[in-house]
C-alpha cells in the first residue's frame, strides 16, 4: 500500500496524507504509475464530459485544465526541460546536465509547453466529437506504462529518483499492466494502440540526443504518449 500510496502522491496533486516509507518503497512505486493514471484519467474524463455538455470546446479546455491541475504540470515542467537541454547541448554535450538542473526555463522549454498545450486541447476537441470519454482513462493509465518500459531499456541519466525507481522496476509489472489493459483498448479503443511505437522512438531519441533518462526524460516521454494515443483517437477513429 506503501507504494501505491507513494505512486499516486508523485503522480498526481491529489490530497494524500504523507508516508513514511525508504527507498525500496520508492523503487516498488513506480510499479503503480499505471493506477495513477487511472486517477488523472477519472478526472479528466468528468471535467471533459462536464464541460462537453454545453460545448465541445467547454469539454476540452476544462479537461485539459483538470489534465494539468491534477498532475500538476509535472510532466510539462519535463517536456520543457528537455527540450531546453536538447537545444543547449546540440553544440556542447558538456552543458546538457547543467540544463537539466537549471530551475529555469528557456525560450526551447516555453515553445515546447505551449505547442504541446495546443496539441492537447485541440487533439481532445477532436476526439470528443466522438462522444465518448471512457478511452481518457485507457489514454492517461497507458502513457504511465512506458516509464516501466523506458526504465528497463535506457541507462540512467544521473543519480537521482530515477535510479530508485530502475531499482524497483521489473518485465513482470510491463506484463501485468499489458495484459490487464491491452484486451481492454483493443475491444474497446483499439486506434490508440497507433500511438504505440512513440514508446521504442522516444527511448531512441533520448539514448542518441541526451544519453539516458531521466525523470525529465520520462515526464516528457508520458506529455507526447497521450499526446499521440489523443491524436490517434481524434484523427483515425
Amino acid at each position: 500500500m506503501k507504494a501505491i500510496a507513494l505512486a499516486l502522491q508523485f503522480m498526481t496533486r491529489l490530497p494524500l496524507p504523507a508516508v513514511a516509507a525508504d527507498e525500496r518503497d520508492f523503487g516498488r512505486a513506480i510499479r503503480w504509475f499505471p493506477l495513477a493514471g487511472l486517477a488523472v484519467g477519472g478526472g479528466l474524463a468528468c471535467a471533459a464530459w462536464l464541460g462537453g455538455q454545453r460545448d465541445g470546446w467547454a469539454g476540452a479546455l476544462l479537461g485539459l485544465i483538470a489534465w494539468t491541475g491534477l498532475t500538476g504540470a509535472l510532466h510539462l515542467d519535463g517536456l520543457g526541460d528537455i527540450a531546453d537541454a536538447a537545444g543547449a547541448a546540440h553544440r556542447d554535450r558538456g552543458r546538457l546536465s547543467a540544463v537539466l538542473a537549471d530551475p529555469h526555463i528557456g525560450s526551447f522549454g516555453v515553445v515546447a509547453i505551449v505547442l504541446q498545450l495546443m496539441a492537447k486541447l485541440v487533439m481532445l476537441r477532436l476526439a470528443l466529437e466522438h462522444h465518448a470519454v471512457f478511452p481518457l482513462l485507457l489514454v492517461c493509465m497507458i502513457a504511465r506504462i512506458a516509464p516501466l518500459v523506458w526504465t528497463l531499456i535506457l541507462p540512467p541519466l544521473h543519480q537521482g529518483m530515477g535510479t530508485a525507481f530502475r531499482a524497483g522496476a521489473n518485465w513482470w509489472a510491463v506484463l501485468a499492466w499489458t495484459l490487464l489493459l491491452a484486451p481492454v483498448t483493443a475491444l474497446t479503443a483499439p486506434y490508440l494502440l497507433l500511438a504505440l511505437p512513440v514508446v521504442p522512438l522516444w527511448a531512441w531519441w533520448l539514448r542518441s540526443r541526451i544519453g539516458g533518462i531521466s525523470g525529465d526524460g520520462h515526464g516528457a516521454g508520458i506529455e507526447l504518449l497521450e499526446t499521440a494515443m489523443l491524436a490517434a483517437w481524434g484523427l483515425f477513429k
